[in-house]
């Protein structure tokens, strides 16, 4: 494991958003969702796309609090212009499953 200073971290902004769409993805090369993610007035609302068909169900992500990289360019994937990276970790089966808050708190917020 390659370790990293402290200001190489700090300069990740890890937030927390509200999901407020989610729809498949059917132009991605693997299976997909585009995402509209609520992350406050500071920041605003940003499209991801996110490889998650196997463990979510578009009606389920609808107001569920997400954390995503908000920092990062935004990137051209196919059709879609994401805006931000949605976290999660692969599970024993390779799929992703979300990285959440366990309790709600406001969107925008910063991971510490």
């Amino acid at each position: 494991m390659e370790q990293i200073e402290w200001n190489d971290f700090a300069k990740v902004e890890l937030r927390v958003g509200r999901v407020v769409s989610a729809e498949h993805f059917p132009e991605a090369r693997k299976p997909a969702y585009k995402l509209l993610i609520d992350f406050g007035p500071e920041i605003g609302s940003r499209q991801s796309s996110a490889q998650i068909t196997p463990l979510y169900q578009p009606a389920d992500l609808i107001d569920k609090l997400v954390v995503a990289v908000v920092n990062f360019p935004a990137k051209q994937i196919g059709p879609f212009m994401s805006g931000c990276l949605v976290t999660g970790f692969h599970d024993a089966d390779r799929q992703v499953t979300l990285c959440v808050p366990e309790h709600d708190v406001p969107v925008g917020t910063k991971l510490l």
